[in-house]
């Protein structure tokens, strides 16, 4: 099974993701823990183009391209292998990262990112967790990080909240895949109530 982790950013996604891997594999799951932009070693050198520096480095449309090549070279050396060796995928952030970042929040490209997808990735999560949280919320949360990574963060929380609504509009769009997660709760109350819908999913 591949499983996604959505959200914006300081949404908590990646420590959900990192809970449920450690749960699964708890339970003798054979579990891989990626992320993107990265999870192969050309991959993560793109992530460092693309999430440090000025806010203003790339356009949008650069920006997708960028990507792209990060995921389809992710997809080849280790999402797609992985799978076929009958372990379980968690990423965290996958396409649809793309279809909100580049596609909707920055102008209009969701038709090129939708084709460009189609055309070099071909292939969707088998379940989505969206953590769900209030775009000033996340955005104080990411901040307080103090990480270098923080070029989207920079953008304001203008562009947080066009996501937060992006991205559940997208778990309507593709509400066969996406479990929406209220994540202004508790660590432990979010991560088992996504432990149990994964063992839902999974069975």
């Amino acid at each position: 099974m591949f499983i996604s982790f959505e959200g914006i950013d300081g949404s908590g996604k990646s420590t959900q993701a990192r809970i449920l891997a450690e749960a699964l594999r708890a339970e003798g799951h054979d579990v891989v823990l990626t992320r993107e932009p990265g999870g192969s070693a050309g991959a993560e050198e793109i992530r460092r183009l693309v999430l440090e520096g000025d806010p203003d480095r790339w356009s949008a449309e650069t920006e997708l391209l960028l990507f792209t090549a990060a995921r389809r070279d992710h997809l080849e050396r280790l999402i797609e292998p992985s799978l076929a060796a009958g372990k379980i995928v968690i990423c965290d952030r996958f396409a649809d990262s793309t279809r909100m970042y580049q596609g909707l929040s920055r102008g209009d490209l969701r038709g090129t990112v939708d084709a460009l997808h189609k055309m070099m990735i071909g292939r969707e999560p088998d379940l989505t967790f969206l953590v769900d949280i209030d775009a000033t919320t996340g955005l104080s949360r990411a901040k307080g990080r103090q990480g270098t990574e923080e070029r989207f963060e920079d953008f304001g929380v203008e562009l947080q909240q066009k996501m937060r609504a992006g991205f559940l509009a997208l778990a309507q769009e593709f509400a066969a895949r996406f479990r929406v997660i209220e994540g202004d709760r508790a660590t432990d109350t979010i991560a088992a109530d996504i432990l149990a819908r994964t063992k839902a999913a999974l069975a």
